[in-house]
């Protein structure tokens, strides 16, 4: 078996295992690339215009998901 892309892992090897074994694995892979630190991890104290769009359009998906949620229930 020759898994050539990550989402190939995750279906065939990671998603069947426990969710303990999958919070250990992501703290694995993780705590290697806090370890390699090639410039993986941005430490910038500032945020780009790109970070304000992504933050933007997270809290509006949450915020949207949320309303759905709420109109739902009541």
């Amino acid at each position: 078996m020759s898994l050539t892309t990550a989402q190939e892992v995750y279906n065939q090897v990671i998603h069947d295992l426990p969710p303990a074994e999958r919070l250990r694995l992501a703290t694995m892979i993780l705590n290697g690339i806090v370890k390699q630190d090639d410039g993986a991890i941005d430490d910038r104290d500032y945020w780009s215009e790109q970070d304000q769009a992504d933050l933007v359009q997270f809290s509006m998906q949450y915020a949207n998901t949320q309303f759905l949620d709420e109109d739902i229930t009541s």
